[in-house]
């Protein structure tokens, strides 16, 4: 896979920007930005509740 430099993410931005208009490319940054947010909303709450499911001996255990 080539790796791309700066002049290659501006070519991509301004192909972008031709084919979907700057109403649509901003529309899918915000959608993306919301849905990072969201998905470290959820990863941080299955963290906080694994932390309360363990003891300091180990996991819980239920019998």
């Amino acid at each position: 896979m080539p790796n791309l430099g700066g002049w290659e993410w501006v070519i991509l931005a301004v192909v972008a920007l031709v084919l979907f208009g700057g109403a649509k490319v901003a529309g899918f940054g915000k959608s993306a930005g919301q849905a990072i947010r969201e998905f470290k909303e959820e990863a941080g709450k299955g963290k906080a509740a694994i932390d309360a499911s363990t003891t300091d001996d180990g996991p819980a255990v239920e019998q």
